[in-house]
């Protein structure tokens, strides 16, 4: 279910809370598919992504340049908008998996449209 039009955000305007979430101005947005390494250690009973939750988070606020698009897809558990995010023309998910700083999860891919997209 598609929760909000498309937006175009300044990146000045936000930061990233850890390797596949933004904040933007009190809005979190979470990036479809993807999975990064935890900056505050792995949940008992929960496999998480091995690598350096830093070096993702950095990675992923160093794409955070310009205006940004948001294509909201749905609202996730926690109550982030689980969207689409592009900077520049790039989709933050992609490059965060061509970087190596995140794991694609097809769980989470809704659609399989990150998969369409990153390939």
């Amino acid at each position: 279910m598609l929760i909000a039009a498309l937006l175009a955000i300044s990146a000045a305007i936000c930061h990233a809370s850890d390797g596949d979430t933004i904040n933007c101005a009190g809005q979190r947005y979470r990036l479809l598919g993807i999975d990064a390494p935890e900056l505050h250690g792995c949940r008992p009973g929960r496999r998480c992504v091995v690598g350096n939750a830093r070096a993702s988070q950095r990675s992923l606020a160093q794409q955070l340049r310009g205006s940004l698009t948001i294509v909201p897809i749905k609202r996730d558990v926690y109550d982030r908008i689980v969207a689409q995010v592009y900077a520049q023309g790039s989709n933050l998910a992609c490059e965060q998996l061509r970087r190596g700083m995140a794991e694609y999860k097809p769980k989470w891919d809704d659609g399989s449209r990150l998969r369409q997209e990153c390939n």
